[in-house]
């Protein structure tokens, strides 16, 4: 519960690092969580104030072609760098070029100082680890960089799977929309359950977003094809995953010769259709395991495993979308 101490305090100063070709959902979408905190709390009380900063003061291009305002530059932000309570830093295509940025970085590592919470949203995490504040911690990124920042920042203990990720006073967000679920969490951790459970259904929000990144790899896989047939076939396969899901029937499903389907399944997918079945099942056993409680014998079938044994690394695994190198319980083999 709130109590009243926590809402008579000074409002807490939050300072997000926005940049060009920055993604603006990676900025918008937890400020706008933490901005209608106020909406549920005593009239009059306002929990953050919130300023965005950038190389300067005005428009800052964003990658969905949209600009934002920034209220600060770097250098002007660096007068009040010491009284900053919430470090953020956004995500997004321009990470890469951002983290050359001289100002960008000596404003953050300055921040970062005396910040009570630092928080990266996205690519924003890579910003972390350069400056070297993720050292000997876990944290994660969105997924199709994680592999990026576990080779590039070895010292870093990479979670591939986690939405975000909380160690000591860094909190480290996967791709897009997760920074809005970390943002949620701050609002449970500063203003107490109920409040942060009002500001979720305001914003139609999972309180807490089942499974982890995992959970959307294969569907990403499948909403990339381009060849109609294929995409079908993908779908059927998210779908019935308790079927033998044998080629000749997915062949027969997309109206192929099963050689002409296998060249272009492997074409769409860079994956057999054996490869991606037995991907598929072992993602969705992970989820249910994670989700449920339902017996492991009882969850191989229903994602289509024959041998329960299948399921025993799903939980172990961080990869976002590798099956078993073993292939073992697979209904089907090729």
């Amino acid at each position: 519960m709130t109590n009243e101490h926590d809402i008579c305090q000074t409002p807490r100063r939050v300072a997000m690092i926005a940049y060009e070709d920055a993604h603006i959902l990676d900025v918008v979408g937890p400020l706008e969580v933490l901005s209608g905190t106020k909406l549920f709390l005593p009239q009059g009380a306002a929990p953050y104030e919130i300023s965005i900063i950038a190389d300067r003061a005005g428009p800052v291009h964003t990658s969905g072609g949209f600009s934002l305002n920034a209220d600060h530059s770097f250098r002007d932000a660096m007068a009040f760098a010491d009284d900053v309570d919430t470090l953020m830093i956004a995500g997004g295509h321009g990470t890469l070029d951002a983290m050359k940025n001289e100002a960008l970085m000596a404003f953050a590592a300055a921040a970062a100082k005396g910040a009570r919470r630092i928080i990266s949203i996205c690519t924003g995490a890579m910003v972390l680890a350069e400056l070297g504040l993720l050292d000997g911690r876990r944290a994660t990124t969105h997924w199709w960089w994680c592999p990026v920042m576990a080779q590039k920042y070895p010292k870093v203990q990479v979670d591939a799977d986690a939405i975000y990720v909380r160690d000591g006073r860094i909190w480290t967000s996967a791709g897009v929309t997760t920074g809005m679920d970390l943002a949620l969490a701050l609002v449970d951790a500063d203003w107490g359950h109920d409040v942060a459970l009002q500001v979720a259904r305001y914003n139609v929000m999972y309180m807490v977003r089942p499974g982890g990144q995992s959970q959307f790899s294969a569907h990403l896989v499948a909403s990339k094809a381009e060849d109609a047939s294929i995409a079908k076939v993908l779908d059927y396969i998210l779908n019935n995953l308790r079927e033998p899901l044998s080629v000749t029937q997915l062949a027969a499903w997309a109206c192929m010769s099963e050689r002409s389907f296998a060249r272009k399944f492997a074409d769409e997918t860079d994956m057999t259709p054996a490869q991606y079945v037995e991907a598929a099942r072992f993602q969705a056993a992970r989820v249910a395991l994670e989700q449920t409680s339902a017996p492991v014998e009882q969850i191989a079938r229903t994602v289509g495993f024959m041998n329960p044994s299948a399921c025993a690394g799903c939980l172990s695994s961080t990869s976002a979308f590798q099956p078993p190198t073993t292939g073992q319980g697979s209904a089907l083999a090729l």
